[in-house]
């Protein structure tokens, strides 16, 4: 069995992939709290990516792969944004990210072929008004992705997933009624938002000797809104 460290995981995406992880896997999940993974087979270790230094002596000496997880949806006009919500995204989304592979970077060695998947944004690609902050931040995650699975190949695979909307607590508030489901999914050329389950799919096949022989790409699990024109 693998040990697969996930980095956020007690909701929405993060959850999903405890969920698909659990049974097949040694589990560790560093989140801030347990909330909804009573049901879910893993070690749990109180961990706030923002303020905290994951504590190794907690996990095995071997891991075979890590996800990140957490991150930020801050939509709003760039003239109303204060250069402090730029380095607040930055922080969680890409910063915390970086110290969390430093700290676990022997761990990863240790391993026959690791696999590091993180989480970047559909908002990284397309230009899409009031996502400056979070396109700021996700396109940091790939760009610093392609540079670490470049530097440790064969070592280390390094994958990011793209996701655009997807139904989980932190896109409520753009989903939180009817009319706005329905606008969002007309956006989207499959005519619906994601859901948890289809990144969990994709961070689960990264994870798996199956896509032995892929790293450092960007995974865009977006419903084909980076790539197709809508007709109209």
């Amino acid at each position: 069995m693998k040990n697969i460290l996930l980095i956020g995981g007690s909701y929405g995406i993060g959850l999903a992939i405890a969920k698909e992880l659990q049974n097949k896997n040694n589990l560790f999940i560093a989140s801030r709290s347990n909330d909804n993974l009573s049901d879910v087979n893993a070690t749990h270790i109180s961990f706030d990516a923002i303020t905290d230094t994951i504590d190794t002596l907690l996990l095995p000496t071997v891991i075979d792969g890590l996800v990140y997880c957490p991150g930020s949806i801050n939509l709003r006009p760039f003239k109303g944004l204060k250069p402090e919500v730029f380095e607040t995204d930055l922080q969680l989304n890409f910063i915390s990210l970086v110290k969390v592979i430093q700290s676990v970077l022997p761990n990863l060695l240790a391993a026959e072929q690791a696999s590091i998947v993180m989480f970047s944004s559909v908002a990284a690609t397309m230009g899409m008004p009031f996502h400056t902050s979070v396109a700021a931040s996700k396109g940091a995650i790939e760009g610093f992705a392609k540079a670490l699975a470049a530097e440790y190949a064969p070592k280390i695979r390094v994958n990011v997933i793209a996701p655009s909307l997807t139904d989980t607590p932190l896109a409520d508030k753009f989903l939180n009624n009817e009319t706005k489901q329905e606008k969002s999914a007309e956006r989207h050329p499959l005519k619906r938002v994601g859901k948890p389950e289809d990144n969990a799919q994709m961070a689960c096949f990264l994870l798996s000797d199956k896509s032995s022989w892929i790293t450092g790409q960007i995974f865009h699990v977006d419903g084909g809104m980076s790539t197709l024109l809508l007709n109209g």
